[in-house]
């Protein structure tokens, strides 16, 4: 679907703007569809469960990767066009931290 699409490319923008290390991004999608008024079926809901892997000394609060998602919403054109309703529950791991040996 080119909603993902568009989505996954703007989060890795802004991720590497905020100096953040992405190890892993995994997108559990599903969709549903209906029939709708003129008796014809589409796809009304689109819920995104991406589930994202940080690592590194810089590391987002759950509250900033939650707002990474919105504003990778606010900013995708097909996300945007679309007459779907998008939703987005992410989900933030944070990879163990690697101490530096002296």
């Amino acid at each position: 679907m080119a909603v993902i699409g568009g989505l996954l490319r703007w989060f890795f923008i802004i991720a590497s703007e905020r100096k953040y290390g992405v190890d892993g991004y995994v997108d559990h999608v599903y969709g549903v569809m209906r029939r709708h008024d003129e008796n014809r079926i589409s796809v009304t809901k689109v819920v995104l469960r991406p589930k994202v892997t940080f690592s590194g000394t810089r590391l987002p609060t759950a509250d900033e990767h939650r707002a990474m998602h919105q504003r990778v919403h606010d900013l995708c054109f097909i996300a945007n066009w679309v007459k779907t309703n998008i939703e987005c529950q992410p989900e933030l791991e944070l990879a163990p931290a690697v101490h530096d040996p002296d």
